[in-house]
C-alpha cells in the first residue's frame, strides 16, 4: 500500500450502498447518453487528428500576451473549444465558460481522452485561479479577468512560498502596505513557475504585520508588468529553469486587485489549495511521458514460473498496488458523484496526498521491475519509456512537495477528515 495512515481515508471510497436510481434519475442518464453522442461527433468534426495524441513541453499551448501556438492545429484545436466554451466547461457562460454540469464535463472529458485529445489551453488560471474568483471575486474582477483566462488572453502565475516560507506558508513576509488608493507591494517569492513567461500573478502579502499569522494575509492579482516587479529564473540540475523567483520592490498595486476581504486572504488561499491539490493529483494524465503500467513492465521484464511472477515479494507489491489504485479510483468517483449532487466532503482532501503517494510507489516498483534498463538518462539503446522511468521516478519526489508536503497532507487529513484529537 502507499502509506499505512492514508488507509482510513481510503475507506472514504464505499458506494456498494448507493441507492437504486429514481425515475427521474433514469431519464437523466439518458440525456447524458445522447449528450456523449453529440460531444462524440462534435470532437470528430472539430478536434484535428494532430492534436489526437499526448502534446510534448514544446507542443502545449498556454496562452497569456507572449503565448504562441505550435502549430496551426494547434491554433485551430483551441479556437473550437475556447469559442464553445470548453477550455472551462463547468464555468458560467456569462464568463465565456461551457456552463456544463459536473455529470457532462465528466462526459467531455472522458470523449476528449477516448480519442487522446490535448488539452487545448495549460492554464493555471483555469485550473487554480478562475475557481477562487468566482467564489471569492466581485463582479467587476470577475468581468476583468475570468473571460480572458477563458481565451487564454493572459498567463498567471502563483505567488505563495517565499525562502523563509514553504510548507508553513503563513510565516510568508512579503508585504503590501496601505497607500491610501494603492497598496505598496516589497518582498520576493520563489518556485514560482514560469514566472518568466507570465503576465499576471496571484499573490499572497502580509497587509497586517500585527495580527496572528494567518489573521494578517491578503490575497492580491499584481500585473508582472509593473515598474518593480523582476524575475530570476533558477537552474535547476536537469538544466531547465522551469523555477523563477520573483521580487516586488515597491511595486504599487491598485485596491481594486485586492481579492475578498482585507486580511482575509488565507481563506481564499486554503479554498485555492483545494484546486491546486486537486491538480496535482491528476497530473501528468495528459504528458507526453506516459510510463508503462507495472503489470504490463512485469510481462516484459520479468521471470515466470508456471504462470505467476517468479519474485514473490514484487508479485506480492504489484497486487498491493493494484489494490490501492483500485480504492483510489473509487475515491475519485465518490468525490464526483458528492461534487455532482452538491454534497460538501472531506473526501477530496485526500487525493493529492494519494494520488502523488501512489505515483512515487508507481515510479519505485517499475524501476524495481526494469532494473538496469530503468536506469537509463540517454542513449540509443534504451526504449523512449526506459528513459522516462528514471525521470519520472526524480519528479515523482517532487511531486509530494509541491502543492503541500505530504506531511502537511497527513496533518490535514488527521484534522480535518479523521478529526483526531490536537495535541
Amino acid at each position: 500500500m502507499v502509506i499505512a495512515s492514508a488507509g482510513a481515508a481510503v475507506k472514504l471510497a464505499r458506494i456498494d450502498d448507493r441507492p437504486q436510481q429514481p425515475e427521474q434519475e433514469t431519464l437523466r442518464v439518458q440525456d447524458l447518453e445522447q449528450f456523449r453522442l453529440e460531444v462524440r461527433q462534435w470532437l470528430q468534426d472539430n478536434c484535428p487528428e494532430s492534436q489526437r495524441q499526448p502534446a510534448t513541453p514544446e507542443e502545449q499551448y498556454w496562452g497569456g500576451r507572449g503565448g504562441h501556438f505550435p502549430s496551426d492545429d494547434a491554433r485551430l484545436w483551441f479556437e473550437h473549444m475556447r469559442d464553445r466554451g470548453w477550455t472551462a466547461p463547468e464555468w458560467p457562460e456569462a464568463y465565456g465558460g461551457g456552463g456544463l454540469d459536473p455529470r457532462q464535463a465528466r462526459v467531455l472529458k472522458e470523449e476528449m481522452k477516448r480519442i487522446q485529445a490535448r488539452t487545448p489551453l495549460y492554464s493555471l488560471g483555469v485550473w487554480m485561479l478562475g475557481p477562487a474568483l468566482l467564489e471569492f471575486g466581485n463582479e467587476a474582477q470577475k468581468q476583468r479577468h475570468i473571460r480572458a483566462i477563458v481565451n487564454g488572453e493572459i498567463r498567471w502565475c502563483q505567488g505563495y512560498s517565499e525562502p523563509g516560507s514553504g510548507s508553513d506558508l503563513a510565516s510568508l513576509q512579503t508585504r503590501a502596505e496601505d497607500r491610501g488608493d494603492h497598496y505598496l507591494v516589497n518582498g520576493s517569492k520563489i518556485w514560482t513557475t514560469s514566472a518568466d513567461k507570465s503576465d499576471w500573478i496571484f499573490c499572497l502579502v502580509r497587509t497586517d504585520p500585527a495580527a496572528k499569522k494567518q489573521e494578517g494575509i491578503s490575497f492580491l492579482l499584481i500585473d508582472m508588468a509593473s515598474p518593480g516587479v523582476s524575475v530570476t529564473p533558477i537552474e535547476l540540475i536537469s538544466g531547465e529553469s522551469e523555477f523563477c523567483q520573483t521580487f516586488f520592490d515597491n511595486v504599487k498595486v491598485p485596491k481594486e486587485n485586492l481579492v475578498g476581504e482585507l486580511n482575509q486572504g488565507w481563506s481564499i488561499a486554503k479554498a485555492l489549495l483545494v484546486h491546486e491539490r486537486k491538480l496535482m493529483s491528476e497530473l501528468g494524465s495528459d504528458s507526453p511521458r506516459q510510463q508503462v503500467a507495472p503489470t504490463a513492465a512485469a510481462r516484459e521484464y520479468l521471470a515466470f514460473d508456471n504462470g505467476r511472477i517468479a519474485d514473490a515479494q514484487l508479485r506480492s507489491d504489484l497486487v498491493d498496488y493494484d489494490m490501492q489504485m483500485h480504492a483510489i479510483g473509487l475515491t475519485h468517483f465518490r468525490c464526483f458523484e458528492e461534487k455532482a449532487a452538491g454534497v460538501q466532503s472531506p473526501a477530496p482532501l485526500v487525493m493529492k496526498y494519494l494520488g502523488t503517494e501512489a505515483e512515487k510507489v508507481k515510479s519505485e516498483l517499475l524501476l524495481a521491475i526494469m532494473g538496469s534498463r530503468g536506469l537509463g538518462w540517454e542513449g540509443d539503446e534504451f526504449t523512449a519509456a526506459e528513459l522516462d522511468t528514471l525521470r519520472l521516478w526524480a519528479m515523482s519526489k517532487a511531486m509530494t512537495i509541491a502543492g503541500g508536503t505530504s506531511e502537511v497532507q497527513l496533518n490535514v487529513i488527521a484534522k480535518n477528515v479523521l478529526r483526531l484529537p490536537q495535541s
